[in-house]
Formats: C-alpha cells, sequence, structure tokens
C-alpha cells in the first residue's frame, strides 16, 4: 500500500508550547491538504457570542427544525466565512468530500437543508478556516507544532468541544497532560 505524505482527513491537534495563541489546544480537521497547501475547520473551540439560529436569520433562513448548536471557531482566516463539516449522507453543488471521513460544505444551500429536516444526519458549523500555503503546514510539522491523528467521526461528532483535544490524543495512545512545552538537553 502506497501512503500519501499528505494529511487530508486527518486531525491536527496542537502541541503544547505552539508558540501561536490562536492556536493553544487547537483540534483542526484537515479538509485538504496537498502540494499547493492546507485547509482546515478548527473543532476544539465555539464562538460564544453567535448561535447557530443567529447564523441562520442573519442569513434569511427560517430556523425551521434545525436546533441551535454552537458554532465552532473555524480558524483566523476570513472569520465571517461559514462552512459546515458534517456526514458524507448529504451532498451539495459544492460539497467536498474528504478522504472518505466526512464532507465539507460552504454555501447556503446545506444551511437551508438542515433547516428544512433533509441535511445531513451529523454536522457542525464553523465560522472562518485556518490555512497554509505551500510548504507552510509540512514545515510546522517538522517544529513539532502539531501532531496528526487519523480523522474520527466520534471525535468529530460526539466527544463533547472541550474534550476534542484530549481525546485526539488519547487515540493515539498519548496523555497529553505528561507532553512539555520544551525540550531538554541531553
Amino acid at each position: 500500500m502506497i501512503s500519501s505524505p499528505f494529511l487530508t482527513g486527518q486531525l491536527l491537534l496542537a502541541m503544547p508550547g505552539i508558540g501561536d495563541p490562536r492556536f493553544e489546544r487547537s483540534v483542526i480537521a484537515l479538509c485538504s491538504h496537498d502540494e499547493e497547501g492546507a485547509l482546515g475547520i478548527g473543532i476544539g473551540t465555539v464562538i460564544d457570542s453567535i448561535s447557530f439560529h443567529d447564523v441562520l436569520k442573519q442569513l434569511d433562513i427560517a430556523v425551521g427544525q434545525a436546533p441551535d448548536v454552537a458554532v465552532h471557531l473555524g480558524g483566523p482566516v476570513e472569520p465571517r466565512r461559514g462552512f459546515v463539516l458534517h456526514s458524507r449522507d448529504w451532498n451539495g453543488a459544492d460539497t467536498i468530500d474528504v478522504a472518505g471521513r466526512w464532507s465539507l460544505s460552504g454555501t447556503v444551500d446545506v444551511l437551508r437543508a438542515i433547516a428544512g429536516g433533509t441535511g445531513p444526519s451529523r454536522w457542525l458549523p464553523a465560522l472562518g478556516y485556518a490555512g497554509w500555503s505551500e510548504g507552510q503546514l509540512d514545515a510546522e510539522l517538522t517544529r513539532h507544532g502539531w501532531f496528526n491523528v487519523a480523522g474520527d467521526d466520534a471525535v468529530l461528532f460526539h466527544t463533547p468541544v472541550e474534550q476534542r483535544w484530549e481525546a485526539g490524543f488519547a487515540r493515539a495512545g498519548i496523555d497529553p497532560r505528561l507532553l512539555s512545552a520544551t525540550g531538554g538537553t541531553a
């Protein structure tokens, strides 16, 4: 079996001491990673000042059957742009399949479907995204800023937001309390 050097469909977990306060304890669902760069959606932090119903109302979409869930801070890039990470049982015109693990949609079609009760069975909304230019994520991985684990529906859709970082490490058999933000010398 040929292994890809790219991490599409995996979760990125911020290592302690990542050096960027915007990403402390971050969990990012990596939706695209290739030789041109990477794009991921943060799933480890929610935005307290806005709810899913608020988003629907701002877009003049009737709330309908949509539960009023938290909106995730997808990342620092384009924080007004919305995305929905969701199960693969719904497909819209702009939906991309993420390595056969989940899907990503970025238009109002998915929001209308969720409000109408015909959307994906599992989903989470986000504003903004994390983006890396060509080779940037690869360089950050060599500096031990990030740890990657296989994408997991349980972490993505069934683990409480505040527990996702620890759950990602636990998936790899690591207790994050034992990780250090600094290295020693020998």
